[in-house]
C-alpha cells in the first residue's frame, strides 16, 4: 500500500515541476492578467494564456501525440493523444487559419479601400517590416524557409504567420505563432510610441476629409475582382486570399445572411478558441526555453516595428504630396491587425484632438494590410515552398 502511495506521488505534476515549467506558467498568468484585468484583446490572450497554463502542468499529456504499435500486418493505436494534439492538427494542417480569414472577410467593409484606393499603398508599404526582418533573419544564419516563416510575423496577423510557418518551417510553429498572437495583441501598446516619434503634433491634428459613398455593386464586384487578379498571379495565396474574398462575397451579395452571420459569428468563434489555445500549448518550457526562440521573439517585435513606422513614414510622404490632406496616423494601420490597429489610429487621433475621427480612414489600410500580408506570404510560398 505505502509502494502504491509513493507511486502515484510521483506521477503528479508537483513532484515533475522544473523551474521551466514555473516560468512558463508565470508567464500564463501574466498573459491572462493583461487579457481579464487590462483588456488587451481577451479574446487572443484569454485562451492564448489559458493553453500556455495546461501545457505546462506536468504529465497532463493534453499535447501528447498518439503511441502506436507495429504489427505484423498493421498499425495498432496502443494509446491516444491528448485533446490538445489534436486540436492542434487544425494549426499544423493548415485548416484553421483559413477558416479564420473567412470570417474575417465576413466582418470585414472594404468600402474605405474602395473609396479611397490609394490606402492600398499604405498597406503594401506596411508590410516592408516582412522583408527587410527576413534578410535580417538570413544574416543570423536562419535557413530561407525559417527566415520566411520569421519576418511574416511584421504584418501582425496570427493565422498568416501560422499558415506560412505550417508550410515552410514546422518545428518553428510553435515560436512564431506565439510571438504574432503576441504582438497582435499588444498593438495598442508597441505602435502609439513610434507613431508619435514619427509624426509631429501638427500632422496628428490633421482632419481628414469624408470619404465618398460607395454602391452595392463595388462592394459585390470586389471580391470576386481581387480573387480572379491575385490569384491568377500567386496560385499560393489561394487558401487566404481565397476564404478571406468568399467571406465577403456571403456579406455583401445579399442573399447569404446565414452563412455571412455564421462565418462572422459562429464559426470564428470556434476556431478561435482552437486556434487560441492550441497556440498557446506549443509553448512549453522544453520548446520556448531557448536562445533561438528568444530570437524569434525579438526579430518579429523588429519585423512589426518596422511596418508600422513603414506605413506611417509611406504616409508623411503622401500627405506632403496632397498638399496636407492626409493623417499620417492612419499608415501605422497598414499592418493587418484588423480591426485594431485601426482603432489605433483613431485612439491616438483623438488624443490630440477630440474631434478628429480617422476611424474609417484608417480601416482602408487595415484591410489592405490584411490583404497584402496574404500576398507577403504566397509570395514566400511560391519561392521556398
Amino acid at each position: 500500500m505505502f509502494q502504491k502511495i509513493l507511486m502515484f506521488i510521483n506521477t503528479t505534476g508537483v513532484m515533475n515541476m522544473t523551474i521551466g515549467h514555473g516560468v512558463m506558467m508565470s508567464i500564463a498568468l501574466v498573459l491572462l492578467y493583461l487579457g481579464i484585468k487590462k483588456k488587451f484583446e481577451p479574446l487572443l490572450l484569454v485562451p492564448i494564456g489559458f493553453g500556455m497554463l495546461l501545457s505546462n502542468i506536468p504529465l497532463n499529456g493534453l499535447m501528447s501525440p498518439p503511441v502506436l504499435e507495429i504489427g505484423e500486418h498493421a498499425i495498432h493505436t496502443k494509446q491516444v493523444g491528448g485533446l490538445l494534439y489534436y486540436l492542434f492538427q487544425g494549426d499544423e494542417l493548415g485548416i484553421f487559419p483559413p477558416l479564420i480569414f473567412m470570417g474575417v472577410g465576413a466582418m470585414t467593409d472594404f468600402g474605405p479601400l474602395i473609396a479611397n484606393p490609394r490606402s492600398i499603398l499604405l498597406g503594401a508599404a506596411a508590410q516592408f517590416g516582412i522583408f527587410a526582418t527576413f534578410f535580417g533573419a538570413i544574416f543570423l544564419g536562419f535557413t530561407y524557409p525559417e527566415a520566411a516563416s520569421i519576418g511574416i510575423i511584421g504584418g501582425a496577423d496570427g493565422p498568416t504567420t501560422i499558415y506560412l510557418a505550417s508550410m515552410l518551417a514546422p518545428h518553428m510553429l510553435a515560436a512564431t505563432a506565439v510571438a504574432a498572437y503576441s504582438y497582435m495583441a499588444l498593438v495598442p501598446i508597441i505602435q502609439p510610441p513610434i507613431m508619435r516619434l514619427l509624426t509631429t503634433k501638427a500632422e496628428r491634428r490633421i482632419v481628414m476629409e469624408q470619404l465618398r459613398p460607395v454602391s452595392k455593386k463595388e462592394k459585390l464586384l470586389f471580391p470576386i475582382i481581387v480573387t480572379i487578379l491575385v490569384l491568377m498571379l500567386l496560385p499560393a495565396a489561394s487558401p487566404l486570399i481565397g476564404m478571406l474574398m468568399l467571406g465577403n462575397l456571403f456579406k455583401e451579395c445579399g442573399v447569404t445572411d446565414r452563412l455571412s452571420e455564421t462565418a462572422q459569428n459562429a464559426m470564428i468563434n470556434i476556431v478561435t478558441i482552437f486556434l487560441g489555445i492550441t497556440v498557446g500549448a506549443t509553448a512549453t518550457a522544453e520548446s520556448a526555453l531557448n536562445v533561438k526562440t528568444f530570437g524569434i521573439m525579438v526579430l518579429g517585435i523588429v519585423a512589426f516595428s518596422i511596418g508600422t513606422a513603414s506605413g506611417v513614414l509611406l504616409a508623411k510622404i503622401m500627405n506632403k504630396l496632397s498638399g496636407g490632406k492626409i493623417n499620417p496616423l492612419i499608415g501605422s494601420a497598414g499592418v493587418s491587425a484588423v480591426p485594431m490597429a485601426a482603432r489605433v489610429s483613431q485612439v491616438v487621433g483623438q488624443q490630440e484632438r477630440s474631434d478628429n475621427f480617422l476611424l474609417m480612414h484608417a480601416m482602408g489600410p487595415n484591410v489592405a494590410g490584411v490583404i497584402g500580408s496574404a500576398i507577403a506570404a504566397g509570395v514566400m510560398l511560391s519561392i521556398f515552398g
